[in-house]
């Protein structure tokens, strides 16, 4: 079994993440092709099972975005091309999964259908997350095979806030945000759906390699990596 994993771009240590991905993945017997271009990844996908996107690719044009990535559009940014878009609709309707870690939420901000297929999408002066700090406790929440008899767990990972979700997405994990002004609020960070013929999970924690450590964490990524290939 073969997946196609998309790594890197700015602000995170993509290719310690992604070897944390690849550790996962062929423990469960997968063999992991990664790539860092966008359109390379998304044209490899013909007889995968699974495609990870652990990257922050994004064109860094559209409104609220901070002028400090506005300066690096070009350079880091991306838009997949009509043909590379299609191949992720044609993996989907041959019943192929999709695994979203982190910051797969901003990527493609100029592809609505990529929003809608993770679930959700990170909207620049309304989404946020603090700092990375203090550890944040992970509460499971509702029934899923991803998250069934687990029990609450703490990690050191970025809590994000505020996506703008799809309709009828069923968190599997929450937590509070650790610091500022949002305490008292709990965020939707895990959750698995099926769209377009295929099966997504998206994960929002996994912004540093100890996040990968978490024995919980693990678990959930084994299970993730199970049910979207369809074990």
């Amino acid at each position: 079994m073969r997946a196609v994993v998309l790594s890197g771009g700015l602000t995170h240590d993509f290719p310690a993440t992604t070897a944390c991905l690849v550790e996962l993945l062929s423990g469960q017997g997968i063999r992991a092709e990664v790539h860092t271009d966008v359109d390379a990844a998304l044209r490899a996908l013909p007889g995968a099972a699974l495609l990870v996107v652990n990257a922050l690719r994004w064109t860094m044009t559209g409104p609220g975005t901070p002028d400090r990535y506005r300066e690096l559009a070009g350079t880091e940014g991306a838009s997949p091309s009509r043909s590379a878009r299609a191949r992720l609709a044609a993996h989907l309707e041959a019943g192929g999964g999709v695994l979203g870690m982190h910051t797969a939420s901003i990527c493609f901000d100029d592809w609505p259908e990529w929003g809608r297929a993770l679930g959700a999408a990170w909207v620049w002066g309304r989404s946020h997350h603090p700092p990375i700090g203090p550890a944040v406790e992970v509460r499971p929440e509702g029934g899923h095979e991803l998250i069934d008899g687990l029990d609450p767990f703490t990690v050191v990972d970025e809590v994000y806030g505020n996506l703008e979700r799809a309709p009828g997405t069923v968190p599997l994990l929450t937590a509070a945000q650790p610091t500022g002004p949002d305490t008292h609020s709990r965020h939707p960070l895990l959750w698995a759906r099926e769209h377009a013929g295929g099966r997504i999970v998206y994960d929002a924690l996994g912004h540093h390699p100890p996040s990968y450590e978490v024995p919980e964490h693990r678990e959930i990524l084994r299970r993730a990596i199970h049910w979207t290939t369809h074990g």
